[in-house]
Formats: C-alpha cells, sequence, structure tokens
C-alpha cells in the first residue's frame, strides 16, 4: 500500500481515464490503480527498445475483473493491453493507454493425471511450471530463453517456443485446452461442454463468420499449401493462420487462434498443456568449426540424427562471451571466420544416451573441425554450456555504446539453405555498417537471431536502421520464402511487414480475423496488425547515461523474478528505468516539477523499499547488481548529521549493540506486562499516525541474548577454529515461545567441540561487526573500517590464517569473503558444518518436518545444495518454498518498511505443511520476518544440527554441556 504522503503525486487523469478510474475503483482496490508518473513509466517499460507511457496502470487479481474492466474500457473508447512478464522483446506488451498487470491471483497450477497435462494461470511463471512437473519427469513444451522469467501468459500468447521445443512442441502443438476473455466480455472454456454450448449460442455471428472463412481458406488450394510451408518452419509473423487449415471445429479454430494473437484477439485466463518428456539422462558439446559454412552444413547434417537441440553461434557472438565459465579454453584460438554448434541430446537411460551420442559424432566426422565434439553428461559443466548460450544477446547489450539500444532481430529460413542464408545476413549487416552484430540461434530450426546495437538519437541513424529493415524484410522473404519473426512475435517492429511476409490474400484474413474478435480495434492496438508503414520507426525507447553501475542494462527483465520488492513498488529492471529518467531530466533544460516528482517517489519506491538483497545479480545475464546502486544513492543522500551518527556507531560498536539488548529487554519486559495483542494494536496505532515513520513491532521480536561464558579452545586441543558470531547473535537471543533458549554461540561450541574442534574467539569481541549494516545504509567509508577491524582481529584469532575462520551469520560471511578475497579464508557455518562438521559426528534425524529458508548470501555464495544436504541428514521430511526467494526482512528493512517484508514472505505460511513447526536459517533478523509470517520460530541451522549430533570418537576437546551456560530467558 502506498503510504498517504505519496499520494498527492498520483497523476490527475484526463477524460475518459478519470471515468475509468472512478468505475475501476467499485471492484478494484485504490492499490491497484497506479497513476504516479513514477510507476506508470516504470511499470510500463518492457524488453523491447519501444516505449509507451501508459495513462493508467490496473492490476488484475481475476477473471471477473477483466471482464468488468473490458467492459469499462469498451464503453469508454479507451484501448487496454495485458502484460505477464514483460520479457517481450517486439514491443507487444507496452500501451500508452491502459497497462493491465496480473496480480497474485493468476498463479495456479494443476498437475494432471500422471503429469500427462499441467494446468496453469497466465501469472505462472515458466520455469515454475516445470518445477512442479521435474518430479514425474516431465515438462511444458515451449523452453524460451527467458524461462524463469517470462510468465505463461506472454509464453502462450507470443507463441514463444525456444531452444529444444522446435516446432512440435511450442504452445500451440502442446495446447490440450484453455480459458479465454474476449473483447466483448465473453468467457469461453474450450475443456467444458457447457461453456462451448454457451459460446456458440453467445457468439453466433462471430463463429459463423469464423468458419466462413476457415472453409475459404481450406478451399484455397494454393493460400492452404503456403500456410503449411510458413508453419513449417518457425513463425510467429502476423496470426496462426494454421488454425483455420488444421482444425474445423470452430471451437478448436478459436483456442489456436489466441495462440501467437500477442493480446489482440483475448485474454487467456488459463491454459491445459499436454506436456513432454524431460529426460534425466543428457550431453552436450560444443563443437568448434573453422568457418560459419562448415558449421551450418552440419547442421543439416544433425537434423538426421538424436538430437534435442543444435544452437549456432558465429565468432562475433562468441566472442562476446570469451572468458565466461563454461567454454573450453580453445575458443580463444579460433579464426576470425570461426563458429560453433552447442548440441544436446536427451535418452530414457544412459545406454540409449551412449548410442545415441555415438550416431551423433559419426555425422559429424565427416567434417573439418577445430575442436572435436566433446559430450559431457556432468549437469554442471552443461547448464554452464547453456547459460553461456541463453546470455549471448544480453552480453552484447551490455558492451554497447552508452546511450544506444541493443536489436535483437530473429528470422528463419529453410534448413537446407541455413548456409547460404547465413553468410547472406552476415554481409547484408556488414553492408549497413553494423560490424558489432552477432548472429545465434536455434539452427536446427533454421532460426537465426542477430544482435546489433543501434543509436536512435539522430536521424540519419534511425535511416540506417530503415534502411537495414528494409532490406533484411525484402531479402529473408523474396530471397528465401522465410519468415520475418519466428518466435519472437509480430510485436510493433515486425507489424509494417506482415503482408509482405504473407502477401495480401493471408493479410485480408488476418484483418478479418481482427475485425471479428476485436470490431472496436481496443486490444493491444498497432500490434501484429498496423497500418502505419513507419510504425517500426516510432516510439523508440531512449537509453540515456545514468550510473556506470547500471548503463549496461538492457531492460530485459530477468531479474524481476527474484526480487521481493517486485509488484509492491519497484524491481530491479524498474529502478534502473526510474534512475535513467531522473538523470536524464537532470541533464535536459526541462526539468521543474517533474523532475521534483520523480526523485520523491524514487525516494520510496526506488531507495527505501529496495532489500538491496543482491539476488538480481544472479538472474542477470551480465551480473548486474541494483541494489550497488541503491546503497550508493542512500549514501549520498544521507547528510553530514547522518554520517556523523554512522562514524560515532562504528567507532563505539559495543554500545550500539549493548543498546540494541537493553532495547529488547525493555519490549519483552512490556510485553509481558501488557500481552501481546495490546502491545501490537499500541505499535500498529502510533506507527499508523506517524505515517509509516515508526518502526513497527513484531510478535517474533527476540529476547535480548545473554552472554554466554567463553570456553574457548581446551588446553592441548588438538584442532582448532577462529568463530565469530555476528553482532546479531551476540544481540538477538530467542524469541518469547521458542523453547531453545541457550545462546547461539554456546550451540556452537557445543557443536564444534563434539566434532573435534576447539574455538578462538576474536579480541574484543562485542565491539566487532563486518561493516554489512553500514554497508547496506550507504555507509561505505565505515562498512570498510569495520571490515578491516574485523580482519585484523580474524588474523590474531586464526594465528595468521592457520586456522579456519568460522562466521554463523551469512550475510557477514559474505561480505567478508568479498572483502577478505586472497588475503584469508572464511568459511559460512554452512559450508564449515557440511565439509568439515558432518564427517565427525553421528546425526540422529528428527521425525518433524523442517522449513529451511537458503538467506541471500546463501544463494550467492552457491550454497543452498550443501544447505538442503545438512537439513535432509537431520530430518527426513525437508520444506524448501521455491517461490520464496529473498525474505525482504534486509537487516532492519523488516522494522521500517515492514511491508517489504510482508510483500516477499505473502506465499510462505500457505506453502508450509500444516505440521510443519520448526524453520532455519542463518540469518538472525531474516529469521524474525520468517517466524512472524510463518506461526513458528526460525532458527540457527547450528541448533539443528546440534540438537541431532553426537560425538562419531572421542574428541580431543570435551563439549560443553547445557548447564555451562546461562538461559537467554530472563525471568517473567
Amino acid at each position: 500500500m502506498l503510504p498517504s504522503r505519496y499520494r498527492a503525486f498520483e497523476r490527475t487523469l484526463a477524460p475518459p481515464y478519470d471515468a475509468l478510474y472512478r468505475r475501476a475503483s467499485a471492484y478494484i482496490s485504490s492499490d491497484r490503480l497506479v497513476t504516479d508518473p513514477l510507476r506508470l513509466l516504470a511499470w510500463g517499460t518492457d524488453a523491447s527498445f519501444y516505449r509507451l507511457v501508459p495513462r493508467i496502470v490496473v492490476v488484475v487479481d481475476d477473471e471477473d475483473e477483466v471482464v468488468r474492466l473490458l467492459a469499462d474500457c469498451a464503453a469508454l473508447g479507451t484501448p487496454v493491453t495485458f502484460r505477464a512478464a514483460g520479457t517481450s522483446l517486439s514491443g507487444q506488451a507496452i500501451s500508452d493507454s491502459v497497462l493491465v498487470l496480473l496480480g497474485d491471483g493468476w498463479r495456479r497450477a494443476e498437475v494432471g493425471p500422471a503429469a500427462e497435462t499441467i494446468t496453469l494461470q497466465p501469472g505462472v511463471v515458466g520455469a515454475a511450471a516445470n518445477r512442479r512437473l521435474a518430479s514425474y519427469g516431465r515438462k511444458i513444451g515451449p523452453d524460451p530463453a527467458s524461462i524463469d522469467a517470462a510468465m505463461i501468459g506472454g509464453i502462450a500468447a507470443n507463441n514463444a517456443s525456444g531452444m529444444c521445443c522446435g516446432t512440435a512442441q511450442n504452445s500451440y502443438h502442446t495446447l490440450a485446452g484453455l480459458r479465454v476473455v474476449l473483447a466483448s466480455g465473453t468467457v469461453l472454456d474450450t475443456r467444458d461442454a457447457a461453456s462451448r454450448a454457451a459460446f456458440l449460442a453467445r457468439e453466433a455471428l462471430l463463429v459463423r463468420e469464423l468458419e466462413a472463412l476457415a472453409k475459404a481458406t481450406r478451399a484455397n488450394q494454393a493460400l492452404a499449401a503456403r500456410i503449411r510451408h510458413k508453419f513449417r518452419m518457425k513463425n510467429t509473423t502476423g496470426y496462426s493462420l494454421n488454425a483455420l487449415i488444421d482444425f474445423e471445429d470452430p471451437i478448436d479454430v478459436v483456442a489456436h487462434l489466441m495462440i501467437g494473437s500477442e493480446g489482440t484477439l483475448g485474454f487467456i485466463s488459463e491454459i491445459t498443456y499436454a506436456t513432454v518428456a524431460d529426460h534425466a539422462d543428457k550431453a552436450s558439446a560444443l563443437v568448434l568449426f573453422d568457418d560459419l559454412e562448415a558449421a551450418c552444413r552440419a547442421v543439416t547434417l544433425l537434423k538426421g540424427t538424436p538430437v534435442a537441440a543444435v544452437e549456432l553461434a558465429d565468432r562475433a557472438a562468441l566472442r562476446s562471451v570469451e572468458g565466461k565459465p563454461g567454454l573450453p579454453e580453445g575458443i580463444g584460438a579460433l579464426g576470425p571466420d570461426g563458429a560453433a554448434l552447442l548440441v544436446e541430446t536427451r535418452a530414457p537411460d544412459q545406454a540409449t544416451l551412449g548410442a545415441q551420442i555415438h550416431a551423433i559424432e559419426a555425422a559429424l566426422a565427416t567434417l573439418p573441425k577445430t575442436v572435436e565434439a566433446r559430450f559431457s553428461t556432468d549437469a554442471g559443466e552443461c547448464a554452464r554450456l547453456w547459460n553461456v548460450r541463453k546470455g549471448m544477446f544480453p552480453s552484447v547489450g551490455a558492451m554497447r555504446r552508452v546511450g544506444t539500444t541493443v536489436i535483437i532481430e530473429d528470422v528463419a529460413f529453410p534448413v537446407p539453405r541455413l548456409a547460404e542464408a547465413t553468410l547472406a545476413l552476415q554481409r547484408l549487416l556488414a553492408e549497413h555498417g553494423y560490424t558489432d552484430a552477432i548472429i545465434f540461434g536455434h539452427a536446427l530450426e533454421g532460426n537465426l537471431h542477430f544482435v546489433f546495437t543501434q543509436d536512435f538519437n539522430a536521424a540519419a541513424e534511425v535511416a540506417r536502421y530503415r534502411g537495414f529493415m528494409d532490406a533484411l524484410c525484402r531479402m529473408v522473404v523474396e530471397r528465401y520464402d522465410g519468415s520475418l519473426k519466428a518466435e519472437h512475435g509480430t510485436g510493433r517492429n515486425i507489424a509494417p511487414f506482415v503482408e509482405l511476409e504473407w502477401g495480401a490474400e493471408a493479410y485480408r484474413i488476418m484483418r478479418a480475423i481482427k475485425s471479428l474478435f476485436d470490431p472496436k480495434g481496443l486490444l493491444n492496438p498497432g500490434v501484429v496488425i498496423n497500418d502505419d508503414r513507419d510504425a517500426h520507426l516510432q516510439n523508440l525507447k531512449p537509453l540515456p547515461k545514468a550510473d556506470t553501475l547500471v548503463d549496461k542494462c538492457i531492460e530485459c527483465g530477468f531479474c524481476e523474478a527474484k526480487c521481493p520488492s517486485h509488484r509492491l513498488t519497484l524491481s530491479p529492471r524498474q529502478r534502473i528505468v526510474g534512475w535513467r529518467e531522473i538523470s536524464r531530466l537532470e541533464h535536459s533544460s526541462a526539468t521543474g516539477d517533474a523532475l521534483e516528482t520523480l526523485r520523491t517517489l524514487y525516494g520510496f519506491h526506488g531507495i527505501d523499499t529496495c532489500a538491496a538483497c543482491g539476488l538480481c545479480a544472479t538472474a542477470c545475464p551480465v551480473g548486474i547488481e541494483t541494489g550497488i546502486l541503491i546503497k550508493a544513492l542512500r549514501g549520498r543522500r544521507a547528510g553530514p548529521v547522518a554520517r556523523r551518527l554512522a562514524d560515532a556507531a562504528a567507532d563505539h560498536f559495543g554500545a550500539v549493540t549493548g543498546a540494541v539488548r537493553a532495547g529488547l529487554a525493555l519490549s519483552d519486559a512490556v510485553n509481558s506486562a501488557l500481552g501481546t495483542r495490546v502491545l501490537r494494536s499500541a505499535f500498529d496505532g502510533l506507527r499508523s499516525a506517524s505515517g509509516g515513520r515508526l518502526p513497527k513491532w513484531s510478535p517474533a521480536l527476540p529476547r535480548p541474548a545473554r552472554t554466554p561464558q567463553r570456553h574457548g579452545a581446551a588446553p592441548g586441543a588438538a584442532e582448532r577454529i577462529a568463530y565469530f558470531p555476528s553482532c546479531a547473535t551476540r544481540s538477538m537471543g530467542a524469541q518469547r515461545d521458542d523453547d531453545e533458549t541457550d545462546p547461539l554461540p554456546a550451540v556452537a561450541e557445543r557443536l564444534f567441540a563434539r566434532a573435534g574442534y576447539g574455538i578462538a574467539y576474536p579480541e574484543r569481541l562485542d565491539d566487532l561487526c563486518c561493516g554489512q549494516p553500514f554497508e547496506s545504509k550507504g555507509f561505505l567509508d565505515a562498512a570498510d573500517r569495520k571490515s578491516a577491524e574485523l580482519e585484523a582481529a580474524l588474523r590474531r584469532a586464526s594465528d595468521g590464517g592457520r586456522f579456519p575462520i568460522v562466521f554463523d551469520t551469512s550475510p557477514c560471511a559474505y561480505r567478508m569473503k568479498r572483502y577478505l578475497a586472497g588475503r584469508l579464508a572464511v568459511a559460512d557455518s554452512i559450508e564449515f558444518i557440511h565439509d568439515r562438521v558432518l564427517p565427525r559426528v553421528d546425526l540422529t534425524p528428527t521425525d518433524a518436518a523442517v522449513a529451511i529458508h537458503p538467506v541471500c548470501s546463501v544463494r550467492k555464495m552457491g550454497l543452498v545444495e550443501k544447505l538442503a544436504a545438512i537439513a535432509t541428514r537431520c530430518s527426513a521430511n525437508v520444506v524448501q518454498v521455491e517461490s520464496v526467494q529473498c525474505c525482504g526482512f534486509a537487516g532492519d528493512k523488516g522494522f521500517n518498511r515492514p511491508e517489504l517484508n510482508e510483500h516477499a514472505l505473502r506465499d510462505l505460511k500457505a506453502a508450509l505443511p500444516p505440521r510443519c513447526a520448526q524453520g532455519y536459517s542463518t540469518s538472525r533478523t531474516c529469521e524474525i520476518g520468517l517466524s512472524e509470517r510463518s506461526g513458528f520460530p526460525y532458527r540457527a541451522l547450528i541448533r539443528l544440527v546440534d540438537r541431532c549430533a553426537g560425538a562419531r570418537s572421542a574428541s580431543p576437546v570435551s563439549a560443553p554441556t547445557r548447564e555451562a551456560y546461562a538461559s537467554e530467558r530472563p525471568p517473567d
């Protein structure tokens, strides 16, 4: 919910949008009707090189809202565009009118019997659908490179395909049924007999005219043959005319016309896919060739072998990703005309896989190659190869000159002419001055992508682009009869060329289809059908210089699925969009109120509600961590008083942790006196009255930590570690309703002793901090000063690094790993327990269900699998909620911006099994939010292992008993 003080910045709508707002307010809450200028700009941005700013953004949560909104838009004549994830590349997910986004109500997924089908709502991310199917050895057919971010609604509406699905497994060919809302408000469920009957009666005129159109198309043998020819290739140019000749039942025709219609014919509210096999046994190989023509000839040979995918990359494409992990060492020696094929084969068992590999190698044996095919079955190695391939498009974008944009086009040629067409495409790019262009793509289907950078800031450059597009379209259509859009959708950049590709008669049919389904022309106008021959040269997106930390962003949106504030305020992509616009205005002559408004709104949406967790970088193909920019902006806007306070806190850190303990003690005492309900109500009232300025009080707030007697290393200990309990560990104990009250350092010392390790604590421990709290607020100097102090203390405690250094809190371990890189080795508790403790102790697993949450730093350190392995040793029933990435607590954000934590964990409780009553993590502050949102305590992972552990053999250090430590629980 937008704080009330920011409501003043909502835009006053002009007619008829003011009327639409009033009408929609009757059934859609105001927080889902967005009109402020920052979010209109940011939420309206997709991955294409076009920009339109909507007048209003409406977030819909169910089908009834869609029906009512379409009725209101029709009555008022306001065009409407539906948008899923916005990873689309052709401008089909933007609008200068009403932009409709999918809220949380569109994420249901139901696996059918034997997983032969899966029913999905449009807001389900493609990769999430595959995770639901993974245990059955099945997956959905479409596999676009953006599948980790793209949603089913966009995948179906664009008929997106990908690297392995070809034409046989795309949405059109694996469609088992769908539910669609038409512009008229009619809802059709093709899987329901009653709905089909009602549709035939209510839309009798549409059905009659569609049947006549289909009959005439089938009767026109030349046209029908052309349609069959065009769809033997990958083809998303225009509408799915193959529906008119593939089906006679008008319901089936309607359903398949919706696939690839890009939201111009209706809104797909649910779809059922026939799933396809996802064989566990796979092998991949990167084969290098001296020249591109040889690589293309190899594709023709491979077409008849048991390959699942063949990806082509020319020398420039390989150069764009050189140095990335996963590529063979010899790639740097490849000549200027070289190329590569990334080949994958899949089989139901290892024996079959081996035979398939042999067949593929035999087919390639006759061709000259720089590096022979070497197939790997190692899942990690194969994943690295494919991730490099997926990153080629963004990598080029990252290398572009600031101020230019990156363009990706997507064509298909008949495979027998692939070599000839690829070389012709290379020449055409060079002739128009695109010397930085790269070519890659799904060669097995003749589908090529080519990427180049373009400056749209000068008329001459726009003219150059116009000339190239005209020449390209003529070459693809007239010389090779290929498709101008193989899998990215027609969008805005190919809409002016649909008639060129298909011819007048087919285009007339497409226009007739649009008129039948959308007679007022209000559904996503300008997309697929567009009479403006220059539409692809208008509304071009600027990418102005903003900050070197984010200038290489191409706004692809891959980051959004990882971000805890996405759809609450802004995602990483949207933060960059907003900051670019602010930077542009700062360097323009017309700033005024518009700039100040954006700055004010950005303070809340962009800066205050950013968790700065860094997970965006794990999804970004070029590793942009937007949180670094946000932390820098926090530091820039901090005044001298704030900086002095930060320096004082750093210099007197022991007093800060003491104050935290005192505050927790006071909170606990008041809670005991007044009760949880009264205290929460009082704090909520005060926070509301302050306009959200006062921090939130949580019933999961911990009691103060009691400092245990630190035994350290016993005399004569055979092995020693330097152990650093974080400031959160030293300040925060267990929450009130938790029965595990031993101080965490006591538990850690006991566990490590059982494994034979004595502990050395850093000197002046209470004054030490890794610097993370200061870094998160942008006080980088203070953060580094604290890190330097800790480094010196750890160096002494570890005897110059001779002993392992172990952290019990993952965010602290992650920061110090980066800070100490190359100087001292630091181990997070997860990796130390997994690698060094578990081999030395016997574990007695608990029968109870155990929930685990890998905090952001665990994900960034690559320790998720080790965390899961530890938990699995301790319990046979381990739960990890995949839909929850960052918890959004973000240090103190859980108190100051609790809406971020609530939004990030909104799916947590429903996803946990009913009998689960304990959770484990490796960050004390994150555990506060997790505990409150789950309804049961989340604790440190060390506690779980200690509870299950016994010494495997006599340890050189005697394990302290529980009685050796004072309880954390103060008397009530």
